[in-house]
């Protein structure tokens, strides 16, 4: 092996740190291997120049297993491990490494021969001492764990059940002591699996959530009289609300709590043929769909019976929001009643180019004076054809909604309170019972916000 002397070892070592270059570049330029090159720096750095000069030294078991102990401890290299001890030959450390594994026995019979016997009392007084710390801890765990099982059975006695318990009442009752005692204690003591427990508590924080979900349906539906159907429930359930509400979930919480709307079952009409009045065209055909306000406008007559006594109600409905612009009610189905409706109506507004009233062919609706009325505004009037309630279906559907959710479901006793009862369902129908067909908003709602 090639000796080097300290000057030059110092010389290579102060180009390295100077940075004319790296290990490999100074290896070349000065013919020294790569491998000294930096094992020299390694030591200057820790040790100055003592650490390159020569050095003649023998080292004892106890340091051979301190320097591979360390080794091991900071995860070194054999040649960081030989800087940090200043061992001048980084395979002197390879070697111990591979005596050691193979006599590792013998060499640590050898190590106890050599350490002196204070340092021998020593070891066993700190393994006495780590063992009566290990007998303290384990009888801490002890008495927590005896703890957390009283108080458990203390609480399972407080049932006074003499069913076997559920799991859901075994985890209700850890729950409520887990934040007193550890988890895994009194999963042992009710010999409850954990997966169990975290299932059990989210199927309670589910139930706490349906059954603050069946308060608010019965609120909507005690609210509008028990009108609204799931589907409307849902939509006023969702108005506002971060978290929708699912309208099966709906359902089935209705059907659960016995709740139903109380408003007529869909009747199936037929199309009965007749003669058209055919000079007045039927220009909706069943378009129903309007794209603004006073396009589109349909009118009917309808009648209530209360004991013989009668109540006629004609409406006239803006297809556009399904509102009621107008409606007059008379104890008889006189001319003066639709014609008075439909001036209050036209005067609602100024602009009524390009309006269609539709009507179906009732004799108030043939009437010369009628007639004259939508000409002189401009507006074009469109009639069904004879026994066909399909081309007048938005209105009619109205007026069976009004019986459904009012006449049917109040039951007035009298023409004053019925006539009353409408007028207060015509101002719910327009400002707070919510249409599924505008995205769950009330009529004069949609209208104002889409026209603003």
């Amino acid at each position: 092996m090639k000796k080097y002397k300290t000057e030059f070892k110092l010389e290579v070592v102060q180009s390295f740190l100077a940075g004319e270059g790296g290990g490999k570049l100074l290896a070349r330029r000065w013919s020294v291997p790569e491998e000294k090159v930096r094992t020299w720096v390694s030591h200057y750095r820790l040790h100055g120049i003592d650490g390159l000069r020569p050095k003649r030294s023998t080292y004892s078991a106890q340091f051979k297993l301190q320097v591979l102990s360390h080794q091991d401890r900071e995860q070194l290299s054999s040649r960081q491990v030989a800087a940090i001890y200043d061992i001048r030959n980084p395979n002197q450390v390879v070697v111990w490494r591979r005596n050691l594994d193979q006599g590792r026995l013998q060499a640590i019979a050898n190590e106890k021969e050599e350490r002196p016997k204070m340092k021998l009392e020593g070891r066993c007084a700190a393994l006495s001492n780590k063992v009566a710390a290990d007998a303290v801890q384990s009888l801490r765990e002890e008495n927590e764990r005896l703890r957390a099982e009283v108080a458990y059975l203390k609480k399972l006695q407080a049932l006074n059940s003499v069913e076997e318990i559920s799991c859901a009442d075994k985890a209700h009752l850890i729950a409520g002591l887990r934040h007193h005692h550890k988890l895994a204690y009194l999963l042992q003591v009710a010999g409850l699996p954990r997966s169990t427990f975290y299932y059990q508590c989210q199927a309670s924080q589910r139930a706490h959530q349906q059954n603050a979900l069946e308060a608010r349906i019965r609120t909507v539906y005690d609210e509008h009289k028990g009108r609204y159907g799931y589907r409307r429930i849902t939509a006023a359930l969702c108005n506002g609300v971060a978290e929708p509400v699912n309208h099966k979930c709906v359902q089935r919480l209705m059907q659960k709590m016995g709740l139903r709307a109380l408003i007529r079952a869909k009747k199936r009409t037929w199309h009965v043929p007749g003669t058209s009045d055919a000079h007045v065209p039927n220009v909706l055909q069943r378009d129903f769909c309007a794209t603004a306000p006073n396009l589109k406008w349909a009118t009917d007559v309808t009648e209530f019976n209360i004991s013989g006594q009668k109540l006629y109600l004609s409406a006239c409905m803006d297809l556009y929001n399904g509102e009621i612009v107008a409606y007059r009610m008379a104890r008889r189905p006189v001319f003066e009643m639709v014609s008075s409706m439909l001036e209050a109506a036209l005067s609602r507004t100024n602009c009524v180019a390009g309006l269609i009233v539709h009507s179906d062919q009732g004799w108030h609706y043939k009437m010369q004076p009628y007639r004259a009325m939508l000409v002189r505004r401009g507006v074009e009037q469109s009639m069904s054809r004879k026994g066909n309630c399909f081309d007048n279906a938005a209105i009619e559907s109205f007026f069976g909604t009004l019986k459904a959710e009012y006449f049917h479901l109040e039951r007035p006793d009298s023409i004053d309170a019925l006539e009353a009862g409408v007028h207060d369902y015509v101002h719910y129908y327009n400002h707070e019972r919510i249409k599924l067909r505008l995205q769950g908003r009330r009529p004069v709602g949609y209208r104002l916000r889409n026209t603003t």
